[in-house]
């Protein structure tokens, strides 16, 4: 037999199983808040972070990225593909993996999956940059697009923000019953409403999360009234936007990270010198969030690397005592970290 792999050729992997497991064993409300204090942390510490715009792949059905980042201490990347097309062929649209790593040695440290794992991030940033920035008697929110994406939402800003009665549209009703079905026994008010206009009336927080990959209108400038707060997070890449570009006139525009959103977000209707406020900015205090209750405040969120690393951070932290991975044999260790020609051919006749 082949010598066992060392300690550091383990991997843990957490599969698609496994996280669905975890959900249930810690709780999904109390997941998501839990993760939303990780992102809140690490956005804390923003300075510390290695950033830079995705590396994008982009083709006319959709994008394939990586994000990554470092804190100094441990690297991270997500990979992450954005394919609207999908839906119609039974797949999904966004489907993800990703890793973190020790700076000091190259070594990965976790492997997992993060296409439910991103849905848990998304939600949980929405909901985090809220507590910061939505009037504070926010309880209704209108869900447009009603998506894979929604029901995270919906807890999210229930367990983070008090949000209990939403309205909900989506170009396709069979979404909408979907979204309803999935949600009646989770405690919320759930109305179901006929158009977007419909749906954001009485809306103190305005949920967007649709992914055509076009130039749209979801929200015009009429619709949206004084005092609401917008998460705009649909699907979002170049030549992409769901709301008319006066609104973005009219409101208080709050960013990840601004070389990323200005090529992908709603502000790429803007001119360059458009101003924004980094997020990070709000939770530190160096800059203000929400100051009056007339203040259209705007989340223009097209997800961020910090945000990944800062899930995974948490996974590999909720790991331990679960038991919920299992351990790959992923690199190459040789006991003679010169001689990996000589492991492989020893390998040969070790194994016959």
């Amino acid at each position: 037999m082949p010598p066992a792999p060392s300690r550091r050729a383990l991997v843990p992997f957490v599969s698609v199983a496994n996280i669905m497991s975890l959900i249930h064993r810690i709780g999904l409300e109390e997941m998501m808040s839990g993760m939303a204090d990780y992102i809140e942390d690490d956005f804390r510490r923003w300075e510390l972070f290695d950033k830079t715009p995705r590396v994008a792949s982009h083709s006319e059905v959709g994008v394939i990225e990586l994000m990554p980042t470092s804190d100094g201490a441990v690297y991270g990347f997500k990979y992450v593909n954005g394919h609207p097309k999908n839906a119609a062929e039974g797949l999904q649209t966004v489907t993800a993996f990703g890793l973190l790593a020790e700076v000091d040695t190259g070594y990965p440290v976790l492997l997992s999956e993060m296409t439910v794992l991103t849905a848990l991030r998304t939600a949980a940033t929405s909901a985090m940059v809220a507590r910061h920035l939505a009037p504070g008697s926010a309880e209704t929110m209108a869900l447009i697009g009603n998506g894979a994406q929604s029901e995270f939402q919906a807890i999210a800003f229930r367990a983070i923000c008090g949000v209990n009665r939403l309205r909900l549209y989506d170009i396709d009703p069979a979404a909408t019953r979907k979204t309803i079905a999935n949600l009646e026994t989770q405690g919320f008010e759930l109305i179901a409403c006929a158009t977007a206009q419909e749906a954001i009336e009485g809306a103190q927080i305005i949920t967007t999360c649709t992914a055509d990959k076009q130039y749209a209108t979801i929200l015009t400038d009429n619709m949206v009234g004084a005092g609401v707060h917008i998460n705009a997070i649909g699907g979002d890449c170049p030549g992409k936007t769901e709301l008319h570009k006066d609104i973005l006139s009219r409101a208080d525009v709050f960013v990840e990270y601004p070389p990323q959103t200005r090529v992908e977000g709603e502000i790429q209707q803007m001119p360059d010198d458009f101003a924004v406020t980094e997020i990070w900015q709000v939770i530190t205090g160096a800059a203000q969030g929400r100051r009056d209750d007339r203040q259209i405040t705007l989340f223009d969120g097209v997800g961020f690397a910090i945000e990944d690393f800062s899930a995974l951070r948490y996974l590999r932290d909720h790991l331990t005592d679960s038991g919920l991975y299992a351990q790959l044999d992923m690199i190459a260790d040789p006991d003679d970290p010169r001689d990996l020609f000589g492991m492989v051919q020893r390998a040969h006749g070790e194994a016959a």
